[in-house]
């Protein structure tokens, strides 16, 4: 048994995690179906009856279903593995990333999954916690439905079935990550 966690709880070479993505993709496309968490979200509002009074959700959710098990499996496994998997170590961060954190205010890099100091309920209501948690889920909520997906959806999925939108909402995903970590971060950061 304790073969059997470290191997789950140890990083996955690639030439595992990639082909076991590829069968998963493989097979989706087999069956007519596609990968991607922000789907659920039309789903469930499908499933209380969002279709009565707009078209969008009007569809057979039921078919959807397998998509709604696979989200509450990777929440329920994310939660698992940070509970039970995890080392309790600190994050493994080069010297030059910590430094540059700390210089930005930042206590602890690395300790845990998410700086607390940012992620907390406690800083909700400071200008910092409003900036990344209420400003920042907009504008995530809003650029997954701007871009017709999420970016497992695009990247995995849609790059997969070989879709141009999907390649350029990839490289968006990848101008507007740089975008903001090099020019917009460092001058809220250390709000």
């Amino acid at each position: 048994m304790n073969n059997i966690i470290e191997i789950i709880s140890s990083p996955w070479p690639w030439w595992v995690a990639g082909p076991a993505i590829a069968l998963l993709m493989f097979t989706l496309i087999y069956f007519g179906n596609s990968f991607g968490f922000s789907a659920n979200f039309r789903t469930m509002c499908s499933m209380f009856g969002a279709g009565k009074s707009c078209d969008f959700f009007d569809f057979d959710w039921k078919k959807q279903t397998w998509n709604l098990v696979f989200a509450v499996g990777a929440i329920l496994g994310g939660f698992l593995a940070s509970h039970y998997l995890s080392s309790g170590d600190a994050i493994a961060l080069s010297e030059k990333t910590i430094t540059e954190l700390q210089g930005y205010g930042l206590e602890n890099p690395g300790a845990d999954i998410v700086p607390m100091s940012i992620f907390s309920f406690e800083s909700l209501f400071t200008l910092k916690g409003v900036i990344f948690i209420v400003f920042g889920g907009f504008c995530v909520g809003f650029g997954t439905r701007y871009a017709g997906g999420c970016t497992s959806g695009h990247a995995i999925s849609g790059l997969s079935d070989l879709q141009p939108a999907s390649l350029i909402a990839v490289v968006g995903f990848f101008i507007g990550g740089l975008t903001i970590t090099y020019f917009v971060l460092p001058s809220i950061l250390p709000l």
